[in-house]
C-alpha cells in the first residue's frame, strides 16, 4: 500500500500509517492503551487537516458523543465515533475516535483514503497531537472504553545497540513541547536495553506511570528496562514480542526544568524525542541549539 506501509494486525485487521507520520500503541492514559488493545495513529497533520483511513472497511455507524471540556486549551466538546467493518474480516468492526467523519454509513473506504477532518478534543491533553485512535472489536461490544482485541506490532525491531546518551538538537518549540533529534543515529524509535536485549520505548513517560517496548523476542517478565544504562521500569506484562513497564521513580531534566517525554514510533522518517513541559510555556528552547536530557 503506497505511502501507507502496514504497523499492527488485530483479527485479521491490518492498520496503517503513512509513512511521515508516527504511531504508539502506549502513549495514553486510557485503558485501552495499557491493555494492549488500542494504537494512536498520527499521520503528521494539523487539526481540521485531513485525517487518512488507518484501515479499509465499510462504514456502519456513526454517533457523536460528549467528551470533557479542554484542561487550559480549546478543545472541542464532543467527539465522533466510526464503526467500520473491516474488508479484511467482515466480523470484526474498527472503532475509530477523533475524527470528524466526512463518510456516510454505507459508504467503503480503502486505508490511506479520506475518513474525515482531525478533532481536537478534550480527551487531550495540551500536548497531544492530531491523531486517529482506533480498536479492533467485536460487533457484539463495539462502542465500550473496554473490550478491544489484543494488537500485534508489526515492527521489525533490528539489533541496534540501546542510546547511549539524549543530546540532540531542537528542531521545533512551541509552547505545548519541544521535539529534539538526537545525535545518536537510529531507526522506528527511541532503544534501550530490556533485560539485555534491545527494545524500542513507547509511551509518556514519567507522567502515565508505564512505557511499552517492542523487541524481537518476547522480553521477560521481571525484566528491567534501562535507558542510556539506568534503570527506568521494569517489564510486568508481555504479549508476542510487546511488553508493558511500570516506570520506577525516574525523571528527566533539561536546562533545570523537569520533563516528560512523548516517545512514539515511526515507520519511516526520522524518529524525535517530545518534550513535554510541566505547564503550558514553562519550556522555552531556541530552535537549532543542542539540549541534552538529564535522566534523574
Amino acid at each position: 500500500m503506497g505511502g501507507m506501509p502496514p504497523v499492527a494486525t488485530s483479527e485479521s485487521v491490518t492498520i496503517y500509517c503513512p509513512e511521515d507520520g508516527k504511531f504508539s500503541f502506549f502513549n495514553s492514559p486510557y485503558p485501552a492503551h495499557r491493555l494492549l488493545t488500542g494504537i494512536d495513529v498520527y499521520p503528521n497533520r494539523e487539526f481540521g487537516e485531513t485525517a487518512p483511513s488507518p484501515v479499509s472497511g465499510r462504514v456502519v455507524k456513526i454517533r457523536r458523543v460528549r467528551c470533557p471540556e479542554g484542561r487550559g486549551f480549546e478543545a472541542s466538546g464532543h467527539d465522533y465515533v466510526t464503526l467500520l467493518r473491516s474488508s479484511e474480516n467482515p466480523d470484526r468492526l474498527v472503532k475509530i475516535l477523533h475524527v470528524v467523519p466526512e463518510v456516510s454509513c454505507g459508504e467503503a473506504v480503502e486505508a490511506g483514503q479520506r475518513l474525515g477532518r482531525l478533532l481536537r478534543t478534550g480527551y487531550f491533553n495540551f500536548w497531544t497531537d492530531p491523531h486517529i485512535h482506533l480498536e479492533v472489536r467485536t460487533p457484539q461490544d463495539p462502542l465500550r472504553a473496554r473490550g478491544g482485541f489484543p494488537l500485534l506490532s508489526l515492527l521489525e525491531v533490528d539489533d541496534t545497540s540501546p542510546v547511549e546518551e539524549l543530546k540532540g538538537t531542537v528542531t521545533e518549540s512551541r509552547p505545548e513541547y519541544s521535539l529534539i533529534t538526537l545525535n545518536e543515529t537510529f531507526k522506528y524509535g527511541l532503544p534501550a536495553d530490556v533485560g539485555g536485549i534491545t527494545g524500542l520505548l513507547d509511551g509518556g513517560v514519567p507522567h502515565y506511570g508505564w512505557v511499552g517496548v517492542h523487541t524481537n523476542k518476547p522480553p521477560s517478565m521481571g525484566s528491567l528496562v534501562k535507558l542510556c544504562g539506568r534503570p527506568m521500569a521494569t517489564i510486568s506484562a508481555v504479549q508476542d514480542r510487546t511488553g508493558l513497564a511500570d516506570c520506577q521513580g525516574v525523571s528527566f531534566e533539561v536546562e533545570g526544568i523537569g520533563v516528560g517525554l512523548s516517545l512514539y514510533l515511526s515507520p519511516s522518517s526520522k524518529p524525535k524525542i517530545k518534550l513535554i513541559p510541566p505547564e503550558l510555556g514553562v519550556l522555552s528552547l531556541e530552535e537549532s541549539t543542542e539540549v541534552e536530557i538529564e535522566i534523574r
